[in-house]
């Protein structure tokens, strides 16, 4: 798009403006909108008034002769003074020349551009500077354009304050302006508050604030429930309380190695000196310690101070799951959910997210991914400014830590399925598949079919049901397939229906009741289609709407094709969050029925071949499996060495053997 005509000049005299070319005008810095004269580098430009629509696109080519080949950051503002957009690049001009090829930028952005009536420039001395700079003034205006982190409510500490000479646990969130010793950071306030209840267990501190502490003339009820020491009416000395103290800050800083032999040492000399009150005090705290650390992952491999960021994507939605180690513990996690543009892939929303994540906090040691973020290096080279220190980002690709990633992934996964389902655009999607799958009315019961076997062995058919709250687990179904030829799916696929629909007419003939489903989604092509129209037809059901969703090529997400009985095979946009809705619906049944194929593979594994001799039962197959080591030992076996296994008599060994060596 480009500017048409020659613009007139204006009187320089009139309405203070200063005429400087045919292209626009430039106002003073001293007549600028509040907020935007704040750094001596800004320029901003003001749009004729006589084309609105190209007045964006005005802005920022103006403005490009008053622009420094530097690094910096440049912030879009619209008419009401509002920052639409925050971003920074290496080379400012390039960047904002970027801007002023409208026909190669996405929507999104040709909207910003076209609401853009003024630009501020922000010059620093590097890009990592730049980015810092960014991911701040993003916190601090908000802008529209950008991705957004919402939830940036600081995270909770635990605080072990040295105001008084009797130091206090207590939750701590805010600036660490109480003197004493802070550990975590903790992902949430629950997890905080059950490690402090642990910890008074453990260590037996004071929770108390300083006003009660030093009112009490008596222990209060946490001391009766041997949840605090009470030094505040001298059951323990000063000296006790302060090892409590330095026991529970080496516990906490992952430096309490031989801390729990000494506890069980201890108790057990108490217990022989028959000081059993004391014993039962010691064997309390050591069930605390116990209880904390079996909730906490106690030392994952190769991890001790860290921070996990797992990214998962459905629906043109993001969520990103951030897990806290400290001391190589869990400190818990929280899910994110960024706002964002449906367009950007998600590196981009999981850099932007780290950036603006830790613009008010220090970053640990090491800093994992589950996806590589854009930028990464010179995001590692931000964060390690930021922390004063060096910063590893890494995005693991095997190991313990791609275990604890890949655990993440599928919290933030089941997290961003819960928030999908809970919305209203749960119903919206039903309201969008009923429209482009011709149906009457949003479906209120989805059933999603799919089969599993390996090379024909341990066949299974599963059903999942889904519905406007989301998935229906108590309607989910499995079928061991009976009949099929091994590997033949058409005939798992019309076994499977035959039997759940066969059922369903068995069980409410008059189709009355609320089982019956308003769509079948199979998880297949053209075949598996023909296959289902042909059973209902069969049964009679002519009027329950089948639909097939098969992968593109190369089995690639988001080429799927859809076919539907009498239209041709379609594709949905590959962002369409109808087609997202229709993957995640496709994807769970396929992970039901892996699980299930899973579950019949082991149950068969377990199997011994002598559940088929007459008379043993479960207790005499242990004996005789515990007595040889393995049921083809068994089968071996001699009549002599089968009459010598204990609660094997002389008429049950020659049944064995004659079952084995009959021919």
């Amino acid at each position: 798009m480009a500017l048409k005509g020659k613009r007139r000049r204006r009187d320089p005299t009139q309405g203070g403006k200063r005429a400087v070319s045919d292209a626009g005008f430039v106002r003073p810095l001293d007549d600028l909108p509040p907020g935007l004269a704040e750094q001596p580098e800004a320029y901003t430009t003001e749009s004729p008034p006589d084309e609105p629509e190209l007045a964006g696109l005005a802005v920022l080519r103006r403005s490009l002769r008053n622009l420094p080949d530097t690094p910096g950051v440049y912030r879009m503002v619209g008419g009401k003074g509002e920052t639409l957009y925050v971003g920074k690049a290496r080379h400012l001009r390039r960047r904002v020349t970027t801007y002023t090829q409208l026909l190669r930028l996405p929507l999104r952005l040709q909207r910003m551009v076209a609401q853009t009536r003024a630009l501020e420039i922000t010059g620093t001395g590097s890009e990592v500077e730049a980015l810092l700079l960014e991911s701040n003034l993003i916190k601090r205006h908000l802008p529209r354009y950008n991705v957004l982190l919402r939830d940036d409510k600081s995270f909770p500490y635990i605080l072990l304050s040295r105001e008084q000479p009797i130091a206090r646990i207590a939750k701590h969130r805010g600036a660490h302006s109480i003197p004493g010793d802070y550990y975590g950071p903790f992902a949430s306030a629950g997890a905080v508050a059950r490690t402090i209840t642990a910890l008074e267990k453990a260590f037996l501190l004071r929770s108390c604030t300083d006003a009660v502490y030093a009112g009490r003339t008596r222990p209060c009820l946490l001391y009766q429930i041997k949840r605090c020491s009470a030094p505040c009416v001298g059951k323990v000395d000063a000296a006790g309380y302060e090892r409590l103290v330095s026991e529970a800050k080496a516990f906490l800083s992952g430096r309490d190695s031989g801390l729990r032999q000494r506890l069980a040492a201890s108790m057990e000399e108490a217990a022989r000196a028959l000081d059993f009150e004391q014993a039962a005090v010691l064997r309390d705290r050591l069930k605390a310690l116990a209880h904390i650390q079996s909730h906490q992952d106690i030392n994952p491999e190769g991890l001790d101070d860290a921070d996990l960021f797992a990214a998962a994507s459905e629906g043109g939605q993001v969520c990103v799951q951030v897990v806290i180690y400290r001391a190589g513990r869990n400190y818990g996690s929280r899910a994110y959910f960024p706002s964002h543009d449906r367009s950007l892939e998600v590196a981009s929303v999981l850099s932007a997210f780290l950036a603006q994540f830790y613009d008010d906090r220090a970053p640990p040691p090491l800093v994992l991914t589950s996806h590589q973020p854009a930028q990464q290096p010179l995001l590692a080279e931000a964060l390690s400014q930021r922390a004063g220190r060096r910063v590893e980002l890494a995005t693991p690709q095997r190991g313990e830590k791609r275990k604890l990633i890949d655990q993440a992934v599928l919290n933030a996964r089941e997290a961003l399925g819960r928030r999908l389902a809970e919305s209203s655009t749960q119903r919206r999607l039903l309201k969008h598949l009923a429209e482009r799958f011709g149906l009457e009315a949003p479906p209120e019961r989805i059933e999603v079919y799919d089969n599993s076997h390996i090379q024909g062995g341990n066949p299974y058919g599963a059903m999942i049901v889904a519905g406007p709250e989301g998935f229906v687990k108590s309607g989910y179904r499995q079928f061991a397939i009976r009949e099929a030829e091994p590997g033949d799916d058409y005939g798992m696929m019309r076994e499977v229906l035959s039997r759940r629909f066969q059922r369903a007419l068995k069980e409410d003939p008059e189709r009355a009741g609320p089982g019956w489903p308003d769509l079948v989604l199979l998880d297949g092509g053209k075949g598996q289609l023909g296959i289902a129209q042909a059973v209902l037809a069969d049964l009679g059901l002519h009027d329950v709407c089948v639909a097939a969703i098969a992968k593109g090529p190369d089995r690639g997400a988001g080429r799927e094709r859809i076919t539907l009985p009498g239209r041709a095979t379609f594709l949905l946009e590959p962002r369409d969050p109808l087609l997202y809705f229709l993957q995640r619906l496709r994807d769970e049944a396929h992970r039901f029925a892996i699980g299930t194929h899973r579950r019949g593979r082991s149950k068969a594994r377990l199997v011994s071949t002598l559940d088929a001799v007459p008379g043993i039962g479960a207790k005499r197959k242990k004996t005789l499996l515990l007595h040889f080591g393995s049921a083809a030992a068994v089968a071996r076996a001699g009549l002599a060495d089968l009459q010598a296994v204990p609660g094997i008599s002389e008429t049950v060994a020659r049944r064995i053997h004659e079952h084995f060596h009959s021919g």
